[in-house]
C-alpha cells in the first residue's frame, strides 16, 4: 500500500516573492494515477518537484504511507521521477544507466542483473541492455528513463511531462503503454501535463490547477462534462463561453436568447460545440464564418451579431457555407457567476 498525502503545501520563491504553489492539498490513493493539469505557470511542476525532493516547500507537509518526507533529499525518498528531458547518461549503455541507482544502494550484482533485465522486458526493450543511449530513438530513450525509475521499485512514480518532446503518434502510443504498465504494477503515480488529451485518457482523477491553487479535482469524465468554474470550462476541451445578462429567467446576448432559471444578473453561459445545434435559416441569429471538415465530423465557426465567435460540431459539414444564416439551439448548458457554477442542465 502506497498512499501520498500533500497537506497545505506552499512554495514561495524568494526572488520576486513569487507564490508558485498556494496551500495545496491532495490525497493520492494506493495504485491511483492522478494527473496535475494546468497552463504554464500554474505550479504543477513545482508541486511535483517538491514531492520528489527537488524543491523544498516553504510550508506544509508531504507524507508517503504516513511517513513525513517533506524535507528528505531525493535519494532518501521512496519515489522515482521521469523527466521530460530523459536525463540519461550518454557515456553509459542502457544496462549501466539502469544499474547506476541500484549500485548506489549497494544491491548485489546478481540482483541488479535480474531487476534490470525484468524492467527492460516490462517497457518493451528486452535485449537492449548493451545498446548505447545515443543509438536509441526518442521513444526508446523515454522508455529507458521510465525503466530507470521503475527498477528502483519506488512506492510513488512521478512523471513530469515525459512525452512533451515526442511527436503526436509516438506520444499517443507511449502514454497507452505507460498507463498499461502503471495498472499492471498498481504503482501510485502523480503525472504532470499541460495536454488535455493525455490527462483525459490516462488519469483516474484530474487536478486542474491555476495560479498555484486547485480549481477542480474530479474524474476525467466529470471534469469535461461538469466543470465547476469558468476557467475549467474554458481550459478543458473546446467550450463556447458567452457573457450576457439574465432577466426574468432568460439569458440574453445580442443575437442569442436562452432560457436560464437563475436569479437576474450578469452570467457566463457555457456550451460545448457538440451541444450547440445549428440549422440553416435566412433570418438566423448567427452567420457561418468558416467550415472545417475533419472527416469524422465538421466544425462550424459562427458569428453572432455583435461579433462573438462560437463553434458548433456537426455531422454533415457539407450542409453549411460561409455567410449562411443559422438558428442556434443549445441542447445542454452550464452557467457561472462569481467564478462558480450556478446552473447545469
Amino acid at each position: 500500500m502506497s498512499v501520498l498525502k500533500i497537506s497545505d503545501v506552499t512554495k514561495v520563491f524568494a526572488a520576486g516573492n513569487v507564490v508558485a504553489v498556494d496551500t495545496f492539498s491532495l490525497d493520492v490513493a494506493n495504485g491511483e494515477l492522478v494527473c496535475l493539469l494546468g497552463p504554464s505557470g500554474s505550479g504543477k511542476s513545482t508541486l511535483l518537484r517538491m514531492v520528489g525532493g527537488f524543491e523544498r516547500p516553504s510550508s506544509g507537509l508531504i507524507t508517503i504511507d504516513g511517513e513525513d518526507i517533506t524535507y528528505l533529499p531525493p535519494e532518501k525518498r521512496p519515489t522515482g521521477m521521469v523527466f521530460q528531458s530523459h536525463a540519461l547518461w550518454t557515456h553509459m549503455n542502457v544496462f549501466k544507466n539502469l544499474a547506476f541507482g541500484l549500485k548506489l544502494r549497494r544491491v548485489p550484482a546478481d540482483e541488479i542483473k535480474r531487476r534490470v533485465e525484468n524492467v527492460l522486458e516490462l517497457v518493451g526493450l528486452g535485449g537492449y541492455g548493451t545498446r548505447q543511449v545515443t543509438q536509441l530513438s526518442g521513444g526508446q530513450q523515454q522508455r529507458v528513463a521510465l525503466a530507470r525509475s521503475l527498477v528502483l521499485e519506488p512506492k510513488i512514480l512521478l512523471l513530469d511531462e515525459p512525452f512533451a518532446s515526442l511527436d503526436q503518434h509516438l506520444r499517443e502510443r507511449l502514454r497507452e503503454e505507460v498507463r498499461d504498465i502503471q495498472q499492471r504494477l498498481k504503482i501510485t503515480t502523480l503525472f504532470v501535463t499541460h495536454g488535455q488529451d493525455e490527462a483525459l485518457s490516462m488519469a483516474d482523477r484530474i487536478v486542474v490547477m491555476r495560479d498555484g491553487r486547485t480549481e477542480q479535482i474530479d474524474r476525467p469524465d466529470m471534469v469535461y462534462r461538469d466543470p465547476k468554474t469558468p476557467f475549467v470550462a474554458g481550459f478543458i476541451g473546446t467550450m463556447n463561453l458567452i457573457e450576457g445578462q439574465v432577466a426574468n429567467g432568460v439569458f440574453t446576448r445580442p443575437g442569442m436568447r436562452v432560457p436560464l432559471p437563475v436569479a437576474d444578473g450578469a452570467a457566463i453561459l457555457a456550451v460545448r460545440p457538440e451541444a450547440l445545434e445549428i440549422a440553416a435559416a435566412a433570418d438566423g441569429e448567427a452567420h457561418v464564418h468558416r467550415v472545417t471538415d475533419y472527416g469524422t465530423h465538421g466544425l462550424v465557426d459562427l458569428d453572432l451579431g455583435d461579433g462573438t465567435r462560437l463553434k458548433s460540431m456537426v455531422s454533415h459539414p457539407d450542409l453549411f457555407q460561409p455567410g449562411q444564416g443559422v438558428h442556434l439551439t443549445p441542447r445542454a448548458v452550464a452557467a457561472y457567476r462569481d467564478n462558480a457554477q450556478i446552473y447545469r442542465g
